[in-house]
């Protein structure tokens, strides 16, 4: 096991709630991403899988939170961004 991966997927994952409460309390998504969204869940995803099939440990969950966060901070983008286009 890698603190020093642990540690860097609990600083990414700062990140996320963050985003995904301005998207909420502004419901503007302007400026955000979506195929990066995709990109960096992606990237999570390969990180569970290769922690699962090479290296199980507790670092499995940082990855398949971050990438759940990643996930509904790029729901959010299509929901309101939708809503967003309507109302424009």
């Amino acid at each position: 096991m890698s603190y020093l991966e642990a540690i860097m997927l609990i600083c990414f994952g700062i990140s996320w709630p963050i985003s995904i409460a301005k998207s909420i309390r502004t419901k503007v998504v302007i400026g955000k991403s979506p195929l990066f969204m995709m990109v960096v869940a992606l990237g999570y995803a390969c990180g569970v899988l290769h922690k699962y099939y090479y290296s199980r440990d507790w670092v499995i969950y940082l990855y398949a939170i971050n990438m759940l966060l990643v996930l509904t901070d790029l729901a959010l983008y299509y929901h309101y961004s939708r809503k967003n286009l309507r109302q424009a």
